[in-house]
Parts: C-alpha cells; structure tokens; sequence
C-alpha cells in the first residue's frame, strides 16, 4: 500500500484555513476505516478523525468537531480533512492511516481503537502544519 499525500496552503495564521489530502493506492479492500492523526512536539499522538469506506460514517475528537471535516473519495480511494478555524494549538505534524476491517462507531469502541492507532495497518508520510498567531 502506497499513500500520496498533500497539503493544500501553507503556512497559515489562526482563523484561517487549510486542506490535507492523500491518496491511498496499492489495495482493492473496500472495507476500512481512514482518518487523520497528529502529533505535536513534546505531546502525544491524537487521533483527529476519520471516515468508513463501507457506510461514509465518520467520526472527529472533541478537539476539532465542528472545525475540521472529514471526506471521502472513495473512486479514487482519497480521504480529505479541511481545517477551518485554525488556532495555534493545532500546529503539528498530521499523518493519514487506515485500518483494514476497522470503523468510526462511537458505540461500538471502533472509533476508540482507531483514534488511539491500536489496528492501524498503514501509516502516510507527515505533513508539518503551522498555524501562527
């Protein structure tokens, strides 16, 4: 499997916007779950969001529920995270992953084992985010 990823801006100030993308290639599975993970110097990794292939569901951290949205195309097996209202703490470094046979369900703990990275089969290659003040 192979993740081509890009980010859309660049250096950014808070209040502004951005967009993440990647591209996954190398797999004909159409059961999986991708999102996003960062991780900031010194903090631990955060589990971000992330979207079903199978039923579109998604799921997103307190920390950027109502920010950041999660998308899916799902012909081309791409997954898009677009950040508005960016603040200085979410500067850091943001990475996709997918995780064959996983989900986005609250209920059901799947998003739980995906945000903490427990199933994550594949990581993409980072990507620096910096959001200036």
């Amino acid at each position: 499997l192979r993740f081509s990823c890009r980010r859309w801006g660049g250096l950014v100030q808070a209040g502004g916007s951005l967009r993440l993308s990647c591209a996954a290639s190398g797999f004909t599975s159409e059961d999986y779950a991708i999102g996003w993970f960062r991780q900031a110097p010194g903090k631990e990794r955060e589990g971000l969001a992330c979207i079903a292939r199978n039923d579109g569901g998604t799921y997103y951290a307190d920390s950027v529920s109502g920010r950041f949205t999660i998308s899916a195309d799902n012909a081309k097996n791409t997954v898009h995270l677009q950040m508005n209202s960016l603040k200085p703490e979410d500067t850091a470094v943001y990475s996709c992953a997918v995780d064959f046979g996983g989900g986005c369900e609250y209920n059901s703990g799947s998003w739980y084992a995906f945000s903490r990275g427990y199933n994550i089969d594949y990581w993409g290659e980072g990507t620096q985010v910096t959001v200036s003040s």
